[in-house]
């Protein structure tokens, strides 16, 4: 038991780091929550301070998820008797609540986009190259990262359900599926840092992302 406490103390805390704020910081002299629509996330980031900054937030954010899976690994195949299927999942969500609700930032950061990604390409390379497509296939669409946010998010715990092979972790005879209430927490968190989004998306007032920029 005490190793998934720490598990998922190490992910929140990896989580807890806002590049989004120590970059905007960094580069353009302001903390990234006071601008724009006040998200600490690559989109506020892009039309705040640059594409640049934009891109290095983004791949920090991934790999903040890509480092928590593979230690969650490393742990698991370290220490015998241990469910290392549930230990990959509590660091997936513990990383994403501490994007969201950082402890080193006032608990105010990002919607947990970009590190759901890390964390999807690292569960199940095939399910999270799916979601990414079909997530830019919207934004491309409709010019609305929420949207294709939203739709990758709703679309992981259909994928568990029907995809059982390309998983990182998975004890043999178990079926996809095991990751299914894993899949489900993690968009509810997206979605739920979405609604104000989702309220523009049915009132057709959301943002659009002008990509020429």
């Amino acid at each position: 038991m005490i190793i998934y406490v720490i598990m998922a103390i190490i992910a929140y805390c990896i989580g807890s780091i806002n590049f989004s704020v120590i970059i905007s910081k960094k580069v353009a002299g302001f903390d990234i929550r006071e601008k724009g629509s006040g998200n600490a996330g690559s989109t506020n980031m892009l039309r705040s301070v640059g594409k640049k900054a934009a891109a290095i937030t983004l791949l920090c954010d991934i790999l903040k998820g890509v480092v928590s899976i593979v230690i969650s690994i490393i742990i698991g195949n370290l220490i015998n008797e241990i469910n290392k299927e549930l230990l990959l999942q509590i660091a997936g969500i513990a990383v994403v609540i501490g994007h969201t609700f950082p402890i080193f930032f006032g608990f105010k950061g990002g919607k947990g986009v970009a590190t759901s990604l890390g964390i999807l390409l690292m569960s199940n390379w095939k399910i999270g190259l799916i979601c990414l497509v079909f997530a830019l296939v919207l934004m491309a669409l409709t010019r609305m990262v929420s949207l294709g946010s939203c739709g990758a998010a709703v679309l992981f715990p259909v994928l568990t359900l029907f995809i059982n092979d390309s998983y990182t972790v998975l004890t043999n005879g178990k079926k996809g599926s095991t990751y299914l209430i894993y899949s489900v927490i993690l968009a509810i968190i997206v979605l739920y840092n979405h609604r104000s989004n989702i309220k523009r998306l049915l009132n057709g007032t959301e943002n659009k992302l002008s990509f020429k920029k």
